[in-house]
């Protein structure tokens, strides 16, 4: 007698529902054009492993430019012709700053942030705003009634611009890099400690922004995944930040410190530089290197310095 042939069961088609989800997933987050950018192995990736890496493209290098503006805060990042802009230091910095970067001929800013509406934070966003193209502009949920605040503000009125807020854990793409919001406060008493936290991912590559940030908010981080290669340096190097418990979960390799020469505030804290030292991160400062510029191709870094017209005093 022949055996009768046992009638195959059609498997439920779990494969394409989740590449549909996918899909759906990558759109609402990114965008019609950036998801079609991407390919599904690497949408796969990003969704089901939470890893916030794209492949790199042939041509793709990584600058970061932490700029010197005496005892103030400006990072100029660059990648696959993108452009994102991290604070623009003091008042007096904002011409100076307009003039360099069109120097570097750039036309637009995708991405600028300003970290905290402190003077030595977003005292020269007003002058960007006004000179350049312009995606998206974060700031914290947090007011002030500054000059310098305002003029902000009415910068961004005038351009027809929203501001907008970030979302703590929300991404964004610059090029080949991504973006980690990884923290955003509201704190309107100390608005150090509103200062949005960012982690650039590029390839292997994760450099950690810290703005103003203090111990208060480092403590509430230090369960988080923050680990990064390249540190910059919270508040100039005071010692109200950098703890033991910060540095041990973010481990870098490399530390930033944006500080202006013989500043009245004592940055950076000699707490601060013995701490680093402690756990053999090496460390670069503006106030002794004039700007550094950090350059990357995804698996290796490294690091020059020059003298940039960027200080306006």
């Amino acid at each position: 007698m022949s055996k009768r042939k046992r009638r195959r069961k059609r498997k439920f088609p779990w494969g394409l529902i989740l590449i549909i989800l996918i899909f759906s997933y990558s759109i609402y987050i990114y965008g019609w054009e950036e998801t079609f950018g991407l390919d599904a192995e690497t949408l796969k990736r990003l969704i089901l492993t939470n890893e916030q890496t794209v492949p790199l493209s042939d041509d793709s290098h990584l600058t970061v430019q932490f700029l010197d503006v005496g005892q103030a805060d400006a990072i100029l990042i660059q990648n696959q012709g993108k452009n994102m802009l991290i604070d623009a230091g003091n008042n007096n910095d904002g011409p100076l700053l307009v003039q360099y970067f069109k120097e570097l001929n750039i036309e637009k800013f995708d991405i600028i942030v300003g970290t905290h509406p402190h003077e030595d934070h977003i005292g020269g966003l007003d002058d960007i705003i006004t000179s350049f193209n312009i995606g998206n502009i974060y700031m914290p949920d947090v007011i002030t009634t500054t000059t310098t605040f305002t003029d902000v503000l009415d910068a961004i009125e005038r351009k027809n611009l929203k501001l907008h807020i970030p979302k703590i854990n929300s991404t964004w793409q610059l090029g080949d890099s991504i973006i980690e919001v990884i923290y955003a406060g509201t704190d309107d008493k100390d608005f150090n400690n509103s200062s949005i936290i960012l982690r650039l991912n590029y390839g292997n590559i994760k450099i950690l922004f810290t703005g103003d940030t203090t111990s208060t908010v480092e403590k509430t981080l230090i369960d988080k995944d923050i680990k990064a290669d390249v540190l910059k340096v919270a508040h100039h190097g005071s010692p109200y930040s950098s703890t033991d418990e910060f540095l041990k979960a973010c481990h870098p390799k490399y530390a930033v410190i944006s500080v202006g020469k013989g500043n009245s505030y004592g940055h950076p804290g000699t707490s601060t530089v013995k701490k680093l030292k402690q756990y053999n991160i090496k460390t670069y400062r503006t106030d002794q290197y004039g700007t550094i510029i950090l350059d990357s191709d995804g698996s290796t870094l490294s690091f020059s310095y020059k003298k940039t017209n960027t200080n306006g005093g």
